[in-house]
């Protein structure tokens, strides 16, 4: 037919007008979504728990205690954006640990001496809910960026108790025994950033950084994530990004008084839905 070869040329010339990069199915913004999944984590975490009458050992809880915190866990995440350039988001994960272990050296927790060659069980459980405000300052047709204020709360639990003494003989009822507890605000200050550089495919990093000195705590925080998406369908993805949260806290409350050296990162895989 006649008109073939026109429309052919009028296809050409509108796919040719169209900036590179530009063409993406799916927007660097979304105004809702909610994902969910796995996350593979590692913790490596150092404490020290100072009492009234003796100052705490340095512990590493994996070398010291065993608790070796890599595993999978799950994560959701929800991101609301109200508004044209303002965006929220809320996500909350938990991993909890325990394990006993022969002790290689004295440690002193909360007041309590553990000597070398005895069994403790040492547990350590950690909760985690961060939200984020995200003012999207400069958006274009295939990328955004803005800056970002994030915090993450920590709610920790640590606790030691004897199993066996220095002879190996059993410890009947735990008769000496500890635990403390803290919440931990980890505020950042940074910037996000989101592009799609493919029609199915999208981009993102946050990073953040904050010296905090609040509520009897004292600490630095560094914050970064960077992570891909592929969205086959309209309204749900695949995600897979890599998380890093890196704390170094000294605290004066009255449930914990020591400090506490954390490092939380891993890679998070889940599925999202989003409009």
């Amino acid at each position: 037919m006649a008109y073939a070869p026109y429309r052919t040329k009028r296809l050409l010339l509108a796919a040719l007008a169209i900036p590179p990069g530009t063409a993406a199915a799916i927007e660097p913004l979304d105004t809702f979504s909610a994902s969910v999944g796995g996350y593979v984590t590692r913790f490596d975490t150092r404490v020290r728990v100072d009492g009234d009458a003796l100052g705490g050992t340095s512990i590493d809880l994996s070398k010291d205690l065993g608790l070796d915190a890599d595993d999978m866990i799950g994560f959701a995440r929800l991101t609301w954006r109200p508004f044209d350039r303002h965006e929220v988001g809320l996500s909350y994960f938990r991993n909890a640990v325990e394990a006993d272990r022969r002790l290689e050296r004295d440690i002193v927790f909360d007041d309590n001496v553990y000597a070398a060659a005895a069994t403790v069980r040492g547990h350590y459980d950690v909760d985690a809910v961060e939200a984020y405000y995200t003012w999207w300052g400069f958006s274009q047709r295939n990328w955004a960026l803005g800056p970002r204020l994030g915090v993450t709360w920590y709610r920790i639990e640590l606790g030691l108790e004897l199993e066996a003494d220095v002879n190996g003989d059993p410890v009947a009822g735990g008769t000496l025994e500890d635990s403390v507890s803290a919440d931990l605000p980890a505020p950042t200050l940074g910037a996000a950033w989101r592009w799609t550089p493919a029609e199915d495919w999208r981009v993102s990093a946050d990073a953040g950084w904050f010296s905090t000195e609040i509520n009897d705590i004292d600490g630095d925080v560094i914050y970064a994530r960077a992570g891909v998406e592929w969205h086959p369908w309209a309204r749900v993805g695949l995600m897979l990004d890599y998380t890093l949260s890196d704390i170094d806290a000294r605290t004066e409350r009255e449930a914990f008084t020591g400090r506490l050296q954390m490092r939380n990162s891993g890679l998070r895989v889940g599925v999202l839905y989003r409009f």
